[in-house]
């Protein structure tokens, strides 16, 4: 009998996996997200906003620039690095262990699952990451809308929002965030795997190469990004209600002022331009560097077998 090894090589291979695909959706939300930081903290601050949003949002972009420098369009990517590592690496594991728990009930275990199941998987895996690390993203729209002067750090946030607005404000539209993330989450791995099912059928390559995966991650985050928007806009501005002025109670409360304010298209899919940009860069990235690290990690384990 072989006798276990340092790293993960000694590991049960269910253990093995779990840790591969954490380490995995670490590392590729930490990526798509730093890729996009300053997109992202743009949408926010217009989000919370009644400003309309078009061209004067890249406008922000560069002003910010010449301002506070060019660090300064990363301010609160530590914070969202907080979040997005542990949700990332939460999502994309929960989504392959739902997978395989599913696989195993419908019959398809080691197969692709059926559509009805494959979108199920992914909705499951973002409501898991989503209500385990939600707090952290409160934080996070917190310091992106306010001045740096308002919050110094992480910690920071935590201790004032609690302190002065009570502790479950730090889950404050925590359930447009849920049925946001449902068909967010759901659609964009259903399409992203549908689409390398498809491939694999037509091009007879069990693998796509790294670019094709970038293109079928852009349509996915495309999708899916579009289909949960209006709830990701009520979120923002329930969030941020402490520090723009305003008081947001229900979520259908939330919708009705933003449209007698703003419109539906202006103020429910205010920013919704700029995702079309963000969405598919960063979900491209984030399923492309998933996948290539669980091969590569898959590669590095078989070779140091091998050299047992």
């Amino acid at each position: 009998q072989c006798t276990p090894r340092q790293g993960n090589v000694g590991l049960k291979p269910q253990t093995r996996s779990v840790v591969n695909s954490l380490l995995s959706g670490a590392l590729a939300g930490a990526l798509a997200k730093t890729a996009v930081a300053p997109l992202d903290r743009t949408k926010i601050i217009f989000q919370g906003r009644q400003q309309h949003f078009s061209h004067e949002a890249y406008r922000l972009i560069y002003r910010t620039y010449l301002k506070d420098g060019f660090l300064s369009l990363w301010r609160g990517n530590s914070a969202t690095m907080v979040r997005v590592i542990p949700y990332a690496a939460i999502q994309f594991c929960a989504h392959e262990q739902y997978k395989r728990l599913l696989g195993g009930y419908f019959g398809f275990q080691g197969k692709a699952l059926p559509p009805v199941p494959r979108l199920l998987a992914g909705s499951m895996a973002g409501t898991t990451a989503a209500m385990l690390t939600y707090p952290l993203d409160m934080v996070r729209a917190r310091m992106a809308v306010t001045p740096k002067e308002m919050y110094s750090n992480i910690i920071h946030v935590f201790v004032r929002i609690s302190r002065e607005e009570g502790l479950k404000t730090l889950y404050r539209g925590f359930t447009p965030t849920i049925l946001g993330v449902v068909p967010y989450a759901g659609l964009s791995f259903f399409t992203y795997e549908t689409l390398k099912k498809m491939h694999a059928e037509r091009s007879g390559r069990p693998q796509p190469y790294s670019y094709e995966r970038l293109v079928f991650g852009a349509c996915a985050g495309l999708l899916g990004q579009s289909a949960s928007y209006p709830l990701d806009v009520v979120r923002r501005r329930m969030q941020t209600a402490g520090v723009t002025g305003h008081t947001y109670g229900t979520i259908l409360g939330t919708m009705r002022d933003i449209v007698a304010e703003e419109g539906v298209v202006r103020g429910l899919y205010k920013g919704l331009s700029m995702n079309w940009v963000k969405g598919p860069i960063a979900v491209g990235i984030s399923f492309t560097t998933f996948d290539m690290t669980q091969i590569l990690l898959k590669k590095l384990y078989q070779l140091r077998y091998n050299n047992r």
